[in-house]
């Protein structure tokens, strides 16, 4: 078993292969990302909203109060945004529709030195926390729209609130209404009418003590304890901050080889052990500039302000650190690793980190296929003689195809194809539209209109009532946008739309150079029930890693195996394929499929999908009849 299978297979999934004595425990790989179990995640956008969970009362063994002010209100000792002043005054959103009840409490907060800001419309709360950045929500039960506690719900459902104090202050007596609240997220319950000082204090202490608990959590999280190492989310920072600033300098993505057959053959203890004492030596090696580990055999370090004509120098320097020097590994045993290392200016005008870590996975591709295991980025180059196309004189267009059960299923589910109308009434397929755009800088536009009109479908039919699956594709550029994941989250919840519904369509090639990029995203998405395809798929080494390290449920064999039937070896390479997929808990699509016996070849080959004009051609119309589907 590899050292990334936990990351695809969930907890309760039963193993479908021999495992050995040592096996990773449950979610390990999350070690390295922004929600680690051992670090604090690290506040968003400068405020307390990643904070470790709400305080239990205070008992005799706490911290002592803070000092206070010359209202008699505590105030912080530590900032909860980097660059405040070291008393930064407490920020307090009061969220009440009754203006005298919202004045009474703006006014007894300020006179204790606080900040507070009134927010009288349901509608508009979310806006003024963005805004505000409140230390504590003050919120009212019982209010036109949407009520305190379906307020407090939507609050929690945004990732950088999840732990922000909320406290109601409300004249409902009924003590079962109380508990509601609390069920609701809430994290204490005040009765109207309240005395100023109980107010002061019951605030004042939610916040001093939410304070106190994220400023060593900031600190803890700019460190990995289990590797020594910064935190890959405080390295991706560092280079957008490098970015921003127009920092010379450059970025480097170190893998180590092998990481597979070394986790197989050593354990999962000893390949731990191997990959930190890896980590430190890069960290030596690289000293002064941080080194990140990514994931289980890869690296990042930030070198900002180096000349970038000495990087492909300290690329060596990195690969040499590793090769030259063996590793201590068992009882009398040392290793050689060898490593393949991507590099890229950051003069080159990346819009932000993602788009810079992608630049270093693409030249790290090419260094496996270097003699010196060494390559910089290049940007792509649009040839002369590739055909320009006008997206904006064309008009956009969705199609689809069915994806049918071989073994029968009444589940409906298409393939989503993009298409473009000429202004001469032609279409081009996505195969053309696609190069066009990622070129033309638009490719992130062009994914969000047509998962938008996906969305805007599955919600439509869930309304109807019979169930829908949508495969549809998208650009691992747009992927990387750190908006991309959260509005996509955000647009089912409010469509009300089961994540099961979408399965996002990787391209392998694509995979093969954004695997960091491409794991971060599906994971994001995971606990929605969103799922994931693996298409255009060819077994090698690197694409056989694929199904372990990315946390997927189909696979989509290349086109060509819709030959099989006419090639015994064809035929024998695709029912490898299936058989590799089955083990790791995926369905098999096979694609292209034209005649009956294509469609037998797949069939005996144990795929569990087929796709193509054998089927059914593409069309505009989701009217297949999967009930009496026979195949």
């Amino acid at each position: 078993m590899s050292a990334t299978d936990a990351i695809s297979r969930r907890p309760d999934e039963p193993s479908r292969s021999r495992l050995r004595a040592e096996t990773p425990p449950p979610g390990y790989w999350r070690r390295w990302t922004a929600d680690a179990p051992a670090p604090a995640p690290v506040p968003l956008n400068g405020g307390i909203a990643a904070m470790t969970a709400p305080s239990p009362p205070a008992t005799s063994g706490d911290a002592p109060p803070a000092p206070a002010n010359s209202a008699g209100a505590p105030v912080s000792t530590t900032s909860n945004r980097p660059g405040d002043a070291q008393e930064s005054p407490y920020r307090v959103l009061i969220v009440e529709d009754d203006r005298g009840q919202a004045l009474f409490a703006q006014s007894v907060l300020h006179g204790a030195g606080m900040q507070a800001e009134v927010q009288m419309q349901s509608e508009g709360v979310l806006d003024a926390m963005a805004r505000f950045k409140p230390d504590l929500v003050l919120m009212d039960l019982h209010m036109p729209g949407r009520d305190g506690m379906n307020l407090t719900l939507l609050i929690r459902q945004q990732p950088e609130y999840l732990h922000l104090p909320i406290v109601f202050l409300t004249g409902d007596p009924d003590p079962e209404r109380q508990f509601e609240v609390l069920e609701s997220g809430a994290d204490d319950f005040l009765n109207k009418p309240i005395r100023p000082r109980h107010l002061i204090a019951a605030v004042a202490n939610r916040i001093q003590r939410a304070r106190q608990r994220v400023a060593p959590a900031v600190q803890r999280a700019t460190i990995n304890t289990e590797t020594g190492l910064p935190t890959r989310t405080y390295l991706l920072q560092q280079v957008g901050a490098a970015l921003q600033s127009g920092s010379a300098g450059g970025l480097f993505f170190i893998e180590v080889g092998s990481a597979l057959s070394l986790r197989e053959r050593y354990g999962y203890a000893a390949f731990e052990q191997l990959m930190n004492q890896a980590g430190r030596r890069l960290a030596e090696v690289a000293a002064p500039h941080p080194v990140a580990r990514l994931n289980d055999n890869s690296f990042l370090s930030l070198a900002a302000g180096l000349d970038e004509a000495a990087l492909e120098t300290q690329a060596e320097r990195l690969r040499d650190g590793l090769t030259r020097n063996p590793f201590p590994i068992g009882a009398g045993e040392t290793l050689n690793l060898r490593s393949s290392i991507g590099y890229t200016p950051l003069s080159i005008g990346f819009a932000d980190a993602g788009s810079a870590l992608e630049a270093t996975e693409r030249a790290v591709l090419q260094a496996r296929l270097k003699g010196n295991n060494l390559a910089g980025y290049t940007p792509a180059q649009i040839a002369d003689d590739v055909p320009k196309i006008a997206l904006e004189d064309g008009r956009f267009e969705l199609a689809y195809q069915p994806i049918v059960a071989v073994a029968g299923s009444e589940q409906a589910q298409y393939q989503v194809l993009l298409r473009m109308r000429q202004p001469d009434g032609s279409l081009l397929p996505a195969s053309q539209v696609i190069p066009a755009a990622e070129s033309a800088g638009g490719i992130a536009q062009i994914d969000h209109w047509v998962l938008e009109h996906a969305l805007y479908v599955l919600a439509e039919r869930q309304s109807q009532g019979p169930s829908l699956r949508l495969f549809v594709s998208q650009s691992p550029r747009t992927l990387a946008r750190e908006s991309h994941a959260q509005w996509l989250l955000d647009a089912l919840a409010e469509r009300g739309i089961e994540g099961t519904s979408l399965v996002i369509d990787l391209r392998m090639a694509d995979a093969l150079i954004h695997t960091v990029t491409l794991r971060d995203f599906c994971h994001q998405l995971m606990p929605s029930g969103v799922q994931f395809c693996l298409s255009q798929f060819e077994p090698g080494r690197e694409a056989d890693a694929l199904l372990t390290q990315l946390p997927l449920g189909y696979l989509r064999v290349a086109s060509r195996y819709a030959g099989a039937h006419t090639d015994p070896k064809l035929r024998d390479e695709l029912r490898g394929i299936i058989d590799q997929a089955h083990r790791a808990g995926l369905q098999v699509i096979g694609q292209q499929i034209e005649d009956p016996q294509a469609a037998a070849a797949m069939w005996m080959g144990g795929v569990d999908f087929i796709q193509g004009n054998l089927v059914q051609a593409v069309g505009s119309e989701l009217g297949f009849d999967f009930h009496n589907a026979v195949l």
